[in-house]
């Protein structure tokens, strides 16, 4: 088995492996994974945090030691908390980082890092003051960022700049947590879900006080909800069909 890190700000993981294939997802500054199959251009990748598998350039990663991907899967996450920090390598240029990269690699990476940080779980009460950190970003299809978004994108890397893990797409991480038989029994930083005509689970977003939530739609944005669904205050209808809360923390 080999090991890679991204050693980029961020990096398209792809279905296929080919720079027209699909969005899946993206790979952040220091994100560490197995590599399960590597290719002339191309190697497919299985990330640590989450176990997300796609595809990557090889051009976008370096590999390292086994033993060096199993001390950064021990120890706890340190992440930049800034909407955009900078990295400084061991030629003195500067590398442009998002919200949520993992710092634990500095040191094999030989860079450096003066910005703020998280490297400890956080009160439940925290997660929509990160949420808000997001407000207004462009929706993207596989996106991760600030600049660019989807739901489950969203709600994990809120979740994640808090301490807590969540899987990476709405389905799977319908299958974390505890259900919640009413809106009423929920609280802020709660998880609600909702599903498509074929009952397949498809989007996710984050319930705060006063029956609203704060999702990614179109950009990252803030609605109602109730027992039907997410109602949608600039359409005047209801946009997605409510399934089930979750309570993970």
């Amino acid at each position: 088995m080999q090991y890679g890190i991204c050693n980029l700000s961020i990096v398209p993981l792809r279905n296929e492996p080919t720079d027209t294939s699909e969005l899946v997802s993206q790979v952040l500054y220091g994100d560490f994974f197995k590599i399960l199959e590597q290719r002339k251009q191309w190697s497919k990748i299985r990330l640590a945090f989450d176990n997300y598998e796609g595809w990557v350039d090889n051009k976008q990663y370096i590999e390292i030691l086994e033993d060096q991907y199993k001390n950064l899967n021990n120890e706890s996450p340190k992440l930049s908390t800034d909407l955009v920090e900078f990295i400084e390598n061991s030629n003195k240029q500067l590398l442009p980082i998002t919200i949520g990269s993992s710092l634990n690699g500095l040191t094999i990476l030989d860079d450096r890092y003066e910005g703020s940080f998280i490297d400890s779980k956080t009160e439940k009460t925290n997660l929509i003051k990160t949420a808000f950190t997001f407000l207004n970003s462009p929706y993207l299809w596989g996106g991760k960022t600030p600049f660019g978004i989807d739901c489950s994108g969203f709600t994990q890397m809120v979740y994640k700049l808090n301490g807590y893990k969540l899987l990476r797409d709405a389905s799977q991480q319908a299958t974390q947590g505890e259900a919640l038989s009413f809106i009423e029994e929920s609280e802020p930083g709660d998880l609600a879900f909702f599903d498509n005509s074929e009952g397949i689970i498809t989007h996710v977003g984050i319930i705060m006080k006063d029956n609203y939530i704060i999702h990614a739609h179109g950009k990252v944005r803030i609605d109602r909800l109730d027992h039907s669904g997410i109602y949608n205050v600039d359409k005047n209808t209801h946009t997605h069909k409510l399934r089930v809360i979750k309570k993970i923390v």
